[in-house]
């Protein structure tokens, strides 16, 4: 983990962003198309970030293996804040027809089944594919939450290990240490923004908000 100074100081900035967009969709009375588009603004902060980390990666002769259609990651749990998943079920529900919709909803159910009584690392590990997961690409992409923005790893090897061997100990995912926490710090910015407003955000797996 990196305890750098400087770095601190990155985190702290990213937290402020976060807070400040936060606090603009308190000043419109969190009317949801205000909270969406600042939702919106700290996604597209943190992909702009990511995408400056590739081409940093390839200017030093580095590796970052994800992209569209690598989808290793997308058979775990993903826990991520309620205003997260609302902007993604609203993204959900004005992107597809009913059909497809109803679809989803029935693949939460099913996920949501298998995890429901699952604790500790029995649901860590546990490998079911995401109810967007569709020919190894998400249908919901552009509103997908912080946590599968920020799941960067420098080794696909080590990512398709840690499906088929979930219980080694000894080898995890290669993931990138610092998309992960200023990701995370910028969405801790702006849900302390939402609870100077009284607005508590509590964490859910995806499945759990697709259901109905």
């Amino acid at each position: 983990m990196n305890t750098n100074p400087q770095f601190e100081q990155l985190e702290k900035a990213f937290f402020h962003d976060g807070y400040q967009l936060g606090m603009k969709a308190v000043e419109a009375n969190m009317e949801q198309e205000a909270l969406h588009q600042s939702l919106k603004e700290m996604y597209a902060a943190i992909d702009g970030l990511i995408d400056s980390l590739f081409v940093y990666a390839r200017q030093q002769n580095q590796s970052i293996d994800c992209k569209r259609s690598c989808s290793w990651c997308c058979h775990q749990p993903v826990f991520a804040l309620d205003y997260e998943l609302d902007y993604l079920k609203a993204a959900v529900n004005k992107s597809f027809d009913a059909e497809t919709i109803s679809g989803i909803a029935e693949k939460a159910k099913q996920k949501q089944a298998k995890l429901s009584l699952l604790k500790g690392d029995d649901l860590m590990n546990a490998k079911h594919p995401c109810p967007l997961l569709k020919d190894k690409t998400c249908m919901a992409y552009d509103a997908r939450p912080m946590a599968c923005r920020i799941y960067l790893s420098s080794d696909v090897k080590s990512c398709v290990h840690f499906y088929n061997h979930p219980d080694d100990k000894t080898t995890y995912p290669a993931l990138l240490d610092m998309p992960m926490r200023l990701g995370r710090m910028m969405n801790e910015g702006f849900k302390a923004a939402l609870k100077t407003n009284a607005v508590e955000a509590k964490e859910y797996r995806i499945e759990e908000k697709l259901i109905k």
